[in-house]
């Protein structure tokens, strides 16, 4: 797979791009990441990529010239590249999102900057994307989630089989607690089912924390969750269990 990080800051992707998960996944040819400077697509000698926005009000809006320019780069290149604004105006970012998009051979994440791109952008991109309801300096941050989050779905990145499946949202839910030595730590222990080596138990007990955890923390993911009957007994049980039983 490869990723292109269109940006107005590229040194901002150095370090990210070149330790952990992301590191691995490069050197397993598993994804080719290109960080591309948005003023080589200008034609003015200052390299200009934003102005002021028509009507007047604050700031800055990035312009879309180079923009366009870029991502007919891109598409000439490779007609199958997926163009993707990040913005607070786009869809929010999903884990369902995130298993799509690694399924893409070629995907092309825009930082947008400033107060914002020149709404024309709409006209040439295949979408948007936002991480949240809060305001950000610039995509570059968001860019970095989406492109964490994508790349550790390709196959091989994260080593073993089910590496993946058993992480929080994979089936829509949080992940179950973890944990490793010491047994005894201040007073707190590891669950005794964990130490017996009982793995049908310990797989149904993972997943009733699974449940659990759901249930105090997020419970609003269990409106999309598909649930068996089982699992519905036993949420609502919880509700009748004192807090320290559960």
């Amino acid at each position: 797979m490869r990723i292109d990080l269109l940006t107005l800051f590229p040194e901002f992707f150095g370090s990210p791009l070149s330790q952990s998960m992301l590191q691995r996944a490069q050197n397993l040819g598993a994804v080719e990441f290109r960080v591309v400077n948005l003023r080589d697509y200008t034609v003015d000698r200052h390299q200009v990529t934003d102005d002021r926005p028509f009507g007047g009000g604050p700031g800055m809006v990035m312009k879309i010239e180079p923009l366009v320019a870029a991502i007919r780069a891109a598409r000439r290149e490779d007609p199958e590249v997926k163009v993707i604004l990040m913005s607070p105006q786009g869809a929010v970012f999903t884990q369902d999102q995130a298993r799509e998009l690694a399924g893409r051979s070629h995907l092309m994440l825009i930082c947008g900057h400033y107060e914002g791109v020149d709404d024309r952008i709409k006209y040439y991109i295949d979408g948007m994307l936002s991480i949240g309801d809060y305001i950000l300096t610039g995509g570059e941050i968001p860019a970095l989630i989406v492109v964490d989050a994508v790349t550790r779905l390709l196959p091989g990145v994260l080593g073993g089989e089910g590496a993946v499946d058993e992480e929080s949202f994979q089936t829509g839910l949080l992940e179950y607690p973890q944990y490793t030595r010491p047994r005894e730590f201040e007073g707190h222990v590891v669950p005794q089912v964990l130490l017996e080596g009982n793995h049908r138990v310990i797989e149904e007990w993972r997943w009733q924390q699974t449940l659990r955890q759901t249930v105090e923390r997020r419970p609003d993911l269990l409106a999309k969750a598909k649930l068996k009957p089982e699992d519905r007994k036993f949420i609502e049980s919880l509700a009748l269990r004192p807090e320290e039983d559960r």
